[in-house]
């Protein structure tokens, strides 16, 4: 059906025929079509009152909102509503959002919106056998979300059929379109020119009861690129030499806005890599310019008419001329350099001319265990390619892969595309396993074997993220980020030594011999293949549709209010944990095995903050239980407190709840009794999400003033009865030998988020607004 879908689309290639025509957003919803109408309206609008150049993010984020005549409008400041054009849910994610709509009531959504299969297979004997056995293991939770998806209008991508994100690319991204998806790298789409932001699925209920959704008016970082991509540089080592400077929160509170004449020497796909890895600085989303680039995928991707479409409307799908941005970056394309990340982190920046000597000056081993290239950043057609324009020139020098190689197909089209091309062949030949097309290792999905637990080792992957821990649980593991050619070529020497642009290789002859810059097709001579079908669409009527939650599941619970704000200060409140450096979301709320647990809050709780290092013994999971004096895990001390009625709050340090847009790392604290996380600033995504669960998310006016709370405290939020935009809130600080010291807290609640907070969640407020309305 999608490759007749696709056949038809391809005659509807003539501008007069599309000219004004209605052409619907994707495939899949017919019925559904594109307004740029309405964005050149809106943006025609805000131009003239704003009366200046609008930057490209500008006007497709203002095109969106709900009210362009009176919406106040100041970057970095003013929080926007808007009305986004779709939803996307990967399946881990989805669950948790598909709950909160079930609470909501509400009978049907209010837009297209999607439910994705890709977080809960498991990279174990290769991708047959891991699809079969995650169908088996996960079939509860994959016919709830089927079930669900039907009932509510939600469309549901079948396990099998890819990773979230190239399924958006492949059908449902487009120039100017406002997506925003349960996952934090949803700015993938941004490749295409949308403006696609990760979010809580508390965010995306509000966008699928149509109720506007809120965004702090982003700041604007321009990207100059110049120059030309070439030889062994790829579009992954643009984001990667970004991250190196902006850092991990560089980003934050703002679009990453790439513009200037080296763009149109990236393809389609690299500048979504780009786009993806975005989410690692903390950036609101990122975007490129409509551009030949994109019409050529557009057009391979059966979508021709989006195309014809967007050439009409191009000025407002690329920034205006003048148009000022809050900090500018400029990268000679044609001077930069292959780079490799880490360890640990994904802006710890190295040229790969550099990165051996560098490990072995820092003591990191420079052997490297497993390569591993795909995932949502780097698994297109042309990332396979190029990798397989390496792998073939080892093959033909008689030499296969020294490290263990896995290659992670992105959909179900890229793989059947792929295989029918050779390129999948070429990998195994080299020694590589092709798994499933699924997130696998790159969100801890991986049933690794060849290392213990504790055992120091190197990985080096085309992934976007590299905690610790994060791949495969083993906090000894020291994970790379680069390029999937540069995998490839480091997989067959198997050192983080070997430079491909200098260093030679040996081959069975004896004879050296040096890997030559890989070239690939950006997109296939032939037509993709679409591979099986593997889209249920939702019916016309779902109304009939049971939609089974088991109360004896130990994977699904359906989900109980919140409680209200009881109207008083937050008094002698204890200190589950105070948090000592980094604290992704990882460390709040872990991936892995825990994925299995993603719908049923209670049981997810006990994860809650086990990856975090308590500053008290420098231990993660092991806190002091005030009650009792004794050490524990922090879930079971969370519990105790619960249990006798005590609040709490967690300490926390810089960008705190970076990485994953995971709102169980808000829901956990909430269910288990907390009520306050202070820190000296947060993450943005897991900032919403802890206001969205009725918590109180606080940073100190002073970060000094982190050093003068210590776990043995007791803390008191006062002035609650006076909470409003832009009012610091006051902090009582009780020590143990009597003495109190106040110092003040900062926040970034609006008036309509104090509210959540008092209804108790933000869920709970909307049901509050729909029983006044009725």
């Amino acid at each position: 059906q999608r490759a007749l879908n696709y056949g038809v689309r391809r005659y509807h290639v003539a501008p007069v025929l599309c000219q004004r025509a209605k052409v619907a957003m994707s495939h899949f919803e017919p019925n559904e079509y594109i307004n740029y109408e309405k964005l050149e309206k809106n943006i025609n609008i805000v131009r003239k009152r704003l009366d200046r150049p609008l930057t490209l993010s500008e006007k497709i984020v203002y095109g969106h909102l709900d009210d362009p005549e009176k919406q106040e409008i100041e970057r970095g400041k003013t929080y926007l509503r808007l009305r986004p054009d779709r939803v996307a849910m990967q399946d881990a994610t989805a669950q948790m959002a598909m709950l909160q709509f079930i609470s909501s009531g509400l009978p049907k959504v209010a837009v297209p919106s999607t439910i994705h299969c890709d977080h809960l297979i498991e990279a174990q004997s290769g991708g047959e056998k891991d699809l079969r056995r995650a169908k088996d293991i996960n079939q509860e939770v994959y016919n709830f979300l089927a079930t669900a998806g039907a009932k509510y209008g939600v469309g549901f991508w079948k396990p099998g059929s890819g990773i979230i994100h190239q399924i958006i690319l492949e059908n449902y991204s487009y120039p100017g379109v406002m997506l925003i998806g349960t996952d934090s790298h949803t700015p993938n789409g941004g490749g295409l020119g949308g403006i696609c932001i990760g979010v809580g699925g508390a965010d995306a209920v509000d966008v699928m009861a149509g109720i506007p959704w809120e965004l702090k008016c982003p700041k604007v970082i321009g990207v100059k690129l110049t120059g030309k991509l070439s030889g062994w540089s790829s579009p992954k080592d643009v984001i990667l030499k970004v991250a190196g400077i902006l850092t991990v929160k560089g980003g934050t509170g703002a679009v990453i806005e790439y513009h200037g004449p080296g763009v149109d020497s990236i393809s389609c796909t690299g500048m979504a890599t780009i786009c993806n890895m975005g989410a690692e600085i903390g950036a609101t989303t990122s975007i490129f310019p409509y551009n030949a680039r994109m019409k050529k995928y557009l057009g391979k991707t059966g979508r021709a008419d989006i195309a014809a479409l967007a050439d009409e409307f191009q000025q407002h799908l690329v920034a205006d001329s003048g148009c000022q941005y809050d900090q500018v970056i400029e990268i000679n394309l044609s001077e930069l350099k292959p780079h490799i990340n880490g360890p640990f982190t994904p802006d710890l920046a190295h040229p790969v001319s550099d990165i051996g000597a560098v490990a072995e000056k820092e003591g990191w081993p420079v052997d490297i265990r497993v390569g591993l290239i795909g995932s949502c950043t780097n698994s297109s057609y042309e990332d396979m390619g190029r990798s397989a324009a390496v792998a073939k020139q080892a093959l033909a020098h008689g030499l296969k892969c020294k490290s263990k190689f896995t290659i992670t197909p992105g959909s179900e089209q890229i793989r059947a595309t792929i295989e029918r091309d050779g390129y999948a062949q070429i990998l195994r030949d080299v020694g590589g396993l092709v798994l499933a097309n699924a997130c696998g290792p790159c969100i801890g999905q991986w049933d690794r074997k060849d290392i213990k637990k504790g055992e120091k080792n190197t990985i080096v992957t085309s992934y976007n993220r590299n905690f610790t821990g994060r791949n495969d649980a083993n906090p000894e593991t020291h994970a790379f980020v680069t390029s999937p050619e540069i995998v490839t070529a480091l997989s067959i020497a198997g050192t983080l030594k070997f430079n491909p642009e200098t260093d030679y290789l040996t081959g069975a002859d004896g004879k050296k011999f040096k890997l030559e810059a890989p070239d690939a097709d950006e997109l296939p001579k032939m037509d993709f293949d679409p591979g099986q079908d593997t889209y249920q669409y939702p019916p016309k009527d779902g109304s009939g549709q049971h939609v089974d939650v088991s109360p004896t599941s130990q994977r699904l619970q359906l989900l109980e209010p919140f409680d209200k704000w009881d109207g008083k200060d937050l008094e002698d409140m204890l200190i589950l944990i105070k948090v000592k450096g980094k604290c992704t979301t990882d460390h709040i709320s872990a991936a892995g095995p825990w994925l299995k647990f993603r719908g049923h809050l209670d049981n997810i709780s006990n994860n809650l903050l086990i990856g975090a290092i308590n500053i008290e013994n420098g231990k993660a999971n092991s806190v002091r239980n005030a009650l009792t004096q004794e050490f524990g895990p922090v879930p079971d001390t969370a519990r105790y407190y619960k249990k006798m009625g005590v609040k709490w709050a967690v300490i926390g340090d810089e960008n705190y709840g970076e990485g994953s847009s995971r709102e169980h790392a808000a829901l956990e604290p909430r269910h288990l009794g907390g009520r306050v996380i202070i820190t000296k600033s947060f993450a943005r995504i897991h900032e919403t999400n802890l206001k969205k669960q009725g918590l109180l998310p606080l940073t100190f006016a002073d970060p000094a003033d982190y050093n003068k709370i210590h776990p043995v405290d007791k803390l008191s939020i006062v002035g609650l009865a006076d909470f409003a935009p832009g009012k610091p809130l006051k902090c009582i600080i009780k020590h143990p030998n009597g003495s109190q010291e106040t110092i003040m807290l900062n926040h970034t609640f609006n008036e309509s988020q104090i509210e959540w907070f008092q209804a108790g969640s933000a869920l709970n407020r909307m049901k509050e607004l729909q029983q006044k309305s009725s």
